[in-house]
């Protein structure tokens, strides 16, 4: 491996202060620095506007570079053309690896569409309400809202516990719940971990996951969902196995509940009494040998079936129950 490919990429770090709060500051040049280094870090806006005073007071704090741009024509934004023309010079400079564009506003699409057209990757940041031709027209888009969501988790719970043993418990406060997993969402990342799935292993490694999830969806994020990271969201997903190699890289695959509840049903219908239940020991030793629930993780033909929608079980008993029509 060359010495050029262990550097980390220098990234150009470009603000529209116009559209980005202040308060973002930190957490969003310390998301950067996850994927390079920001060698250029400019913002812009009409500093004589006293809109941008938040950032004015911590330019120098994090090495900021203030670019004037004068409003010159009520309705018509200034900054958008300031910062589309500095970015072609940096680009047409071929001294960057990635571009970090840091705006709520849909003007800089075709920007970001032509710097992916060089090659170079395009890292977007922005609000919620960003349009999504912007978002998508990033290599990756991430909301300003998520960044620095686990430290907050953190710090929240802290203060909750703190506050718990002060305050009785119907003085607690609503906090805003991160998105729930629809169903939209999870068939997303089952057809991910398809796509990212080696059919010599049968394995996905959740890294490639990822990647496969941000060619479609840009702005996906974990955060969103509550998850610092996409491991934990994998995780909550129903019928998946995980493991980790030497390195410490996580894989998962798909368990095919879909083979075990057709065995689980033809053993059942074998050797069930008069009084509709199997014997638990029976059907297992039945169903191991052409489904051996050890090779996916689990150690007894119970914890199995405790993860088998529709299968009641006792101490030495199981019966399959009919789904409830909806």
């Amino acid at each position: 491996m060359s010495n050029e490919s262990l550097k980390p990429a220098k990234l150009a770090v470009l603000i529209d202060a116009d559209n980005t709060t202040a308060a973002c500051a930190q957490n969003l040049l310390e998301e950067i620095a996850k994927y390079g280094i920001a060698s250029v870090k400019r913002i812009y806006g009409d500093w004589s506007s006293p809109m941008l005073h938040g950032w004015r007071s911590i330019l120098l704090k994090h090495a900021l570079v203030p670019i004037q741009q004068f409003a010159y024509t009520k309705g018509k934004d200034a900054t958008d053309m300031g910062l589309i023309i500095d970015a072609m010079d940096l680009l047409y400079s071929g001294h960057f690896d990635g571009f970090c564009l840091v705006s709520s506003d849909s003007d800089f699409t075709p920007l970001a569409s032509r710097i992916r057209a060089s090659g170079r990757v395009v890292y977007g940041f922005g609000k919620v309400n960003t349009p999504e031709a912007f978002r998508q027209a990033c290599d990756r888009f991430f909301y300003i809202e998520n960044l620095g969501e686990a430290e907050k988790q953190k710090d929240e719970v802290g203060i909750a516990s703190a506050s718990a043993l002060s305050e009785p418990p119907d003085a607690a406060k609503l906090a805003v719940k991160p998105r729930q997993m629809d169903s939209a969402i999870k068939s997303l990342l089952n057809k991910s971990i398809k796509d990212a799935t080696d059919e010599a292993t049968g394995w996905a490694f959740v890294g490639k996951i990822g990647n496969v999830i941000s060619e479609t969806r840009p702005d996906f994020d974990s955060r969103t969902y509550g998850y610092a990271k996409l491991s934990g969201m994998l995780r909550d997903l129903r019928g998946l196995q995980f493991r980790t190699d030497e390195a410490n890289r996580m894989y998962c695959r798909k368990i095919p509940f879909g083979e075990l509840i057709r065995l689980l049903d033809d053993a059942f219908n074998r050797f069930k009494s008069a009084k509709g239940w199997a014997n638990l020991d029976v059907v297992g030793k039945y169903v191991k040998p052409r489904w051996n629930w050890e090779e996916y993780g689990f150690e007894s033909f119970p914890e199995l079936l405790s993860k088998v929608d529709h299968v009641e079980i006792t101490n030495d008993g199981m019966r399959m129950q009919t789904p409830v029509a909806s």
